[in-house]
């Protein structure tokens, strides 16, 4: 694999923001009522526990990249630090976790949708959104890419408008109904109302709303200059962490906790009941907008990795045989599968197939993380403090899949993710063999 670009053309400033742009999704919008529900007001702390443990996951990607460029990246360094066995894992671990994470979407889009429509079943939703997102892989490839940009800023203009109508109803008090807005000290008097057992559940999903910041490795080498990104990573993580505390702070002012459903975004559950003309309607649209600019990113990302795979050989090379298509058709067909696979799931298992999608795919995600901070200590000279961020990391990292032993819904997204585990491993036992009959290959 080539290794080396050419100098990029972005500046550090469109790359936070670019980054801010695809890490809000409904990772966000619609998992962190399952984080308020484990821990209750408390939710904050694993939003800022995440965010510390997201930063330093990215900081030691970007040393990574900016010692080795390489488009591979996390992938690459894998391989380059342990064998071919990593960097074949690595990838399949990361595709699948971008395959679940596009299902979670999938169904985030259709319970929104269900907002308007309530009588709508999910897999009928989820069909709809999946076919017009597969239409716009066919025909608007290059279209779709010119307002990625303004999706981005879409999804971050849903977060402001709530804090600025949150900021609004607050400061007109009594006058807005309904009679009474929840006072601070009312909704945080009882802060640690879930107990330490509720931060540990919720650290998952906390996580979650930060995934997105492994693709950011992989745009590194678009930046005029590289050695930037640590602070361009900065910037982004911090906006990140200001607007998700802030608005869900803000959402528990105006309504208690308890009244926040899974299946329902909070920022509507907090709004619909203050009866504002149009507002949670256009809020809700936002939302359907966003999510879908982000399933189709994560369509593109799923075809773009396994294609990726296919060439250095870690997949099936008829996969990114591409005939008169603009994409490759066998990887488009697998990409197909797995959304029709997701609404086939959605179908059988509607009740909780959010929570369980979410926590697979959280679960996949994290597993990711913790190898790039393993083979940061293997590639790279760390000083003492880098070697005491990393081992926090991966201390926050394992705590955080310890906590899906304690719920029973959780517990499946685990069962599930550690399965595909086991098949990767067992597959890359199998093609060992043949790489250790090819010795130039290792």
């Amino acid at each position: 694999m080539g290794s080396k670009t050419g100098k990029g053309s972005m500046m550090w400033w469109q790359f936070s923001l670019l980054g801010v742009g695809c890490t809000i999704g409904t990772g966000f919008f619609l998992g962190s009522s399952i984080a308020i529900e484990k821990s209750g007001p408390a939710v904050l702390i694993p939003f800022f526990l995440a965010a510390i443990g997201t930063y330093i996951v990215y900081d030691a990607l970007v040393k990574m990249s900016i010692a080795n460029p390489d488009k591979g990246s996390f992938r690459s360094y894998a391989k380059r630090a342990f064998g071919k066995w990593a960097g074949f894992s690595n990838g399949w671990v990361y595709l699948i976790s971008e395959m679940l994470i596009m299902g979670s979407q999938l169904m985030a889009l259709g319970i929104f949708t269900q907002f308007w429509f309530p009588a709508l079943q999910l897999w009928i939703g989820t069909s709809i959104f999946a076919v017009l997102g597969l239409l716009i892989i066919l025909t608007g490839i290059k279209g779709f890419e010119k307002f990625q940009n303004i999706f981005g800023v879409m999804k971050l203009a849903a977060i402001v408008m709530f804090i600025i109508v949150a900021v609004v109803i607050l400061s007109r008090g009594m006058t807005i109904q309904p009679s009474e807005v929840h006072s601070l000290f009312d909704t945080y008097k009882n802060f640690f109302s879930e107990g330490y057992r509720g931060l540990w559940l919720a650290l998952l999903y906390a996580f979650y709303a930060y995934g997105g910041i492994e693709v950011m490795g992989l745009l590194i080498i678009d930046l005029k200059n590289p050695r930037q990104a640590p602070k361009a990573g900065k910037i982004m993580i911090l906006v990140l962490t200001i607007i998700y505390v802030l608005s869900i702070a803000l959402a528990l002012v105006l309504v208690s906790w308890q009244e926040i459903k899974v299946e329902e975004s909070p920022f509507i559950t907090a709004l619909e009941n203050f009866q504002l003309p149009y507002v949670t309607d256009i809020f809700n649209g936002i939302l359907i907008i966003a999510g879908f600019s982000t399933m189709v990113a994560s369509l593109y990302g799923v075809l773009t990795i396994l294609t990726s795979l296919a060439e250095d050989h870690d997949a099936p090379a008829i996969l990114v045989k591409k005939g008169e298509m603009r994409v490759p058709l066998p990887a488009f067909l697998f990409v197909a599968g797995a959304l029709l696979t997701t609404i086939i799931i959605g179908f059988l298992l509607p009740e909780k197939i959010f929570e369980y999608m979410i926590t697979a795919a959280g679960l996949m995600l994290l597993y990711n993380w913790l190898f790039i901070l393993v083979t940061y200590t293997k590639l790279m000279q760390l000083s003492k403090w880098d070697r005491a961020k990393t081992t926090l990391g991966m201390l926050l990292i394992v705590i955080t899949v310890s906590g899906t032993f304690g719920e029973k819904t959780s517990r499946l997204g685990l069962f599930v993710s550690l399965l595909f585990l086991v098949i990767i491993g067992i597959v890359t036992c199998i093609m060992a063999k043949s790489w250790g009959s090819n010795k130039g290959s290792v």
